[in-house]
């Protein structure tokens, strides 16, 4: 590419999920990300405790701010000039918001960095829906490009396989040794796993992408044998969705005689609620009602790393260079020119009470 192609990106939005910071936020944020899902209000009513546990807050705006930091401090190093701004799907600061502020800024054309690293509806497709409703929402908005998955990006894996080795000592030396290394993610609904991809790739991308990245780390801290699990279901208890879940899986394990389990919490780039309500409290909780030690390793989002591994990512692009990473799975979005995904690809399966 020639070198005005490498400068015509002129700022970077991380874009998030979202998640509320008062109490009062916490029901209409829940009445936002469950929209049209048909989620029974009895769900909703746990997982707003969920949240009153930690004081009526999620951590995730807080520790995407710091990435932000990070980034903003790893651009500076590398004599990147590229102002980062901030948006949410589900809550303040919304995306459409920030687009907003983007454009009055005088941002012609941005790159945008999801905090998902994965391929599938809720993984990638949807941030691109996220993109083309801000940008509808705002007159005259910017340009914007979303990065490619990153799952298997060779910073994000040995971030992860630090962690484990961390967790792990976290055990008592009797049992550190013979402890159950399980990986877990955000469990989906099996016909969207089944959905996600290209027509003819056979679906299933994003279950194969975490099976990928779970093998990638295990091979990393060198663990032959290991399990992966699922977590934080949300929808309809008549709609199956991928299992085994985490809780479940222990009673397994436990049962097979394990004295102690690491749990990696592959599927996740920050300790947001469902790392921190549904592995350190409930897990934990189901671990020691087992009787087996439980460790949990760190997200990756606190590490230097992640933060260099954005800024690898907004240089790829910029650059046109191909993308680093490991897996065997395939990335979609992924070419350095930023060709996106296919057109019918991990479009999200319809229930049949929608119409």
């Amino acid at each position: 590419m020639s070198g005005q192609q490498e400068t015509e990106f002129d700022a970077l939005l991380v874009l998030s999920f979202g998640g509320p910071e008062t109490p009062e936020d916490v029901r209409p944020f829940l009445e936002n990300v469950t929209r049209g899902r048909g989620v029974p209000p009895e769900r909703l009513d746990a997982v707003v405790e969920h949240y009153m546990h930690f004081g009526g807050r999620s951590p995730i705006n807080a520790l995407n701010r710091d990435i932000i930091a990070r980034v903003e401090n790893e651009l500076r190093s590398a004599g990147t000039d590229l102002p980062v701004y901030f948006g949410n799907r589900n809550w303040h600061p919304m995306v459409e918001d920030t687009v907003a502020r983007m454009r009055d800024d005088g941002v012609r054309n941005a790159l945008v960095f999801p905090t998902s690293a994965w391929g599938g509806y809720s993984g990638c497709r949807q941030y691109h829906e996220d993109i083309a409703r801000a940008r509808a929402a705002v007159d005259a908005a910017p340009a914007m490009s979303k990065l490619r998955q990153y799952y298997d990006h060779p910073l994000l894996i040995g971030a992860f396989a630090d962690a484990i080795h961390t967790a792990r000592e976290q055990l008592s030396p009797s049992v550190r040794d013979r402890a159950r290394l399980v990986f877990t993610a955000h469990s989906v609904p099996v016909a969207a796993d089944a959905a996600a991809g290209p027509a003819g790739d056979g679906g299933h991308l994003y279950s194969r992408q975490v099976a990928d990245a779970a093998r990638l780390c295990a091979e990393t801290v060198g663990v032959d044998e290991f399990d992966l699990v699922w977590q934080s279901r949300s929808g309809p208890p008549q709609v199956p969705w991928l299992d085994p879940d985490i809780c479940d899986h222990l009673e397994s394990v436990a049962a097979a005689g394990a004295s102690a389990v690491i749990v990696c919490p592959v599927g996740f780039v920050s300790d947001h609620l469902e790392v921190v309500w549904d592995l350190d409290t409930e897990a934990r909780d189901k671990a020691a009602e087992l009787g087996i030690e439980f460790a949990r390793a760190a997200t990756p989002g606190t590490d230097p790393r992640f933060a260099r591994l954005v800024v690898e990512l907004v240089e790829e692009r910029r650059s046109g260079t191909m993308p680093a990473r490991l897996g065997r799975e395939p990335l979609l979005g992924a070419t350095a020119d930023g060709r996106p995904c296919a057109v019918n690809c991990c479009v999200p399966v319809r229930r049949p009470d929608q119409n």
